[in-house]
């Protein structure tokens, strides 16, 4: 397939193209698009000269059979969406709805006339996004809030180093943490542009940068490099409401719907639902809906949702979410000199229905019952229910390491 790339400024040059041996582009690349996302899907190489039909297209013509009838059952398109995604800078902090909540909003502004591309349009589809990202490289984001009591100590270290208005402001927000709701009521309080907020944002940030034990804070270290990228933003004082979370490669997390989170810098492998609905929180130039934000955040202190593989009874690592939409397989194959050792590391796709796959190093063979497809470095293709089942089998003198996505077994 040809997949599409989006360069937003917060991506890298080199990351995604090192990563598939390719020469770095003029723009940062953000994102690349593995599926059918109607808004940029991937094209599938037909052989026919000219011929690169949309995979939602094709999926939309046959879907019985590229999706399977369980599948298919519940729509005529590709229920996840695979992603390689790199952060050079800090995405916006967000929110994504439950399906309930998508549905309901994206009714409600078709409803009102809103363009779907309109910059402060908040629901672009009427489907959820849970999602999950696994580390290639080292990783930060942020994930979750804190327990009340703990987000009080850090604004407590912060105010005998203020004077003034931003002491008055450093107090309210910690006695916001003292009372009922505190989470909705510091979110939201913090969220509201008040000029004593942007005074209090200077403060503490010229406080960081000038006393050693705050800037080697685990909580505050982050607060310059946001403030690099994001001068004076909500978004700053609001990230110390957040765990810091740190993925060593082959580490990922999931991010349910409700999960205030942002992904700092890396690279990595995503997996989401078929969508594209954000509600912004700060640490953005874009739209901020503070009402909507404010109704469909959980406001419940949770620890670092991290999501650990588990090894199948055929070899397969498997990281399943707690979502049906999707699962992804990690797969390594070992370099083979011999051809007789060929079938010593076999691996059998996971394929509960449509799968999507990318090969990010090496190659390796694709083998189902109606042909074999040599998948290189940077490939990807997508293997339809009805060609189950698949087998990842190596290539004499190369290893591989590829990632496959399909949906959640039937519980």
């Amino acid at each position: 397939m040809e997949n599409p790339l989006r360069n937003y400024p917060w991506g890298s040059r080199t990351l995604i193209a090192g990563l598939l041996g390719r020469e770095p582009g003029a723009e940062p690349e953000a994102e690349m698009w593995i599926g059918a996302h109607p808004s940029a899907p991937s094209r599938v190489v037909s052989g026919v000269p000219g011929e690169t039909p949309g995979l939602d297209e094709l999926i939309s013509a046959n879907a019985e059979a590229l999706l399977g009838s369980e599948v298919a059952g519940d729509g005529r398109s590709l229920p996840f969406l695979l992603k390689l995604l790199a952060a050079e800078k800090p995405l916006s902090i967000q929110v994504h709805p439950d399906a309930a909540q998508a549905a309901e909003g994206f009714a409600a502004e078709n409803a009102a006339g809103i363009a779907l591309d309109a910059p402060h349009r908040n629901y672009r589809d009427a489907a959820h996004k849970p999602e999950m990202i696994y580390a290639l490289t080292d990783f930060a984001a942020l994930s979750g809030f804190r327990e009340p009591e703990q987000i009080a100590r850090h604004f407590s270290l912060l105010l005998p180093l203020l004077s003034g208005v931003a002491a008055d402001a450093c107090a309210g927000i910690i006695e916001l943490l003292g009372g009922e709701d505190a989470l909705r009521n510091t979110f939201g309080r913090l969220l509201c542009g008040a000029p004593e907020l942007t005074k209090l944002t200077a403060r503490v940030l010229h406080a960081v940068r000038t006393e050693e034990s705050l800037r080697t804070h685990p909580a505050l270290a982050e607060l310059p490099s946001l403030n690099a990228h994001y001068p004076n933003d909500p978004g700053i004082l609001v990230s110390l409401m957040l765990n810091l979370v740190q993925l060593a490669p082959g580490q990922a997390i999931y991010l349910a719907a409700g999960n205030v989170h942002a992904y700092l810098r890396g690279l990595g492998v995503e997996v989401m639902a078929n969508s594209d609905n954000v509600l912004r929180g700060g640490l953005t130039a874009k739209h901020i809906d503070l009402p909507e934000l404010l109704r469909i955040t959980v406001f419940e202190p949770q620890d670092v949702p991290l999501l650990h593989p588990r090894t199948t009874d055929f070899g397969q690592q498997v990281f399943a979410p707690p979502f049906d939409e999707f699962q992804l397989q990690h797969i390594e194959l070992p370099a083979a000199e011999d051809a007789a050792d060929m079938a010593d590391a076999d691996v059998p796709i996971a394929a509960n229905g449509p799968v999507l796959m990318i090969c990010v190093d090496g190659q390796l063979v694709v083998d189902t019952p109606r042909g074999d497809q040599v998948l290189h470095r940077g490939e990807s293709l997508f293997i339809g229910a009805a060609e189950a089942p698949a087998m990842a089998r190596r290539s004499v003198g190369s290893g591989a390491r590829a990632f496959a996505v399909t949906v959640q077994a039937v519980r």
